[in-house]
């Protein structure tokens, strides 16, 4: 059984944080000192979220910024998988070395 799709950290920072505080993108993107666009990528999804804005969140907002750095390579992760059979790459075999040979 497939596990729940994790969620972009964009939407647990906008439902849990942002709007609770009831603070609009723009008056949130002031207080972290980040454009307005920039945050508002990050909470459609359309953006990745960075260490420095993670950090920017922790101290002003308070969620942990390893919190939410996890839950940005869990939604990486989730997408990578999607894309697996997308990737071909065949598993390496060493050969074995002249001295192992000798060995054998």
């Amino acid at each position: 059984m497939r596990m729940a799709r994790p969620a972009h950290p964009g939407q647990f920072i906008r439902m849990e944080v942002i709007e609770p505080l009831g603070l609009s993108v723009t008056q949130a993107a002031k207080v972290l000192g980040v454009t307005r666009p920039a945050l508002s990528a990050l909470l459609n999804g359309r953006a990745a979220l960075s260490p420095d804005m993670a950090l920017r969140i922790e101290k002003a907002f308070g969620p942990k910024m390893d919190t939410l750095l996890r839950m940005q390579t869990a939604y990486e992760i989730a997408e990578a998988r999607d894309r697996e059979t997308d990737i071909k790459v065949k598993r390496y075999v060493a050969k074995p070395s002249a001295h192992e040979q000798a060995r054998l």
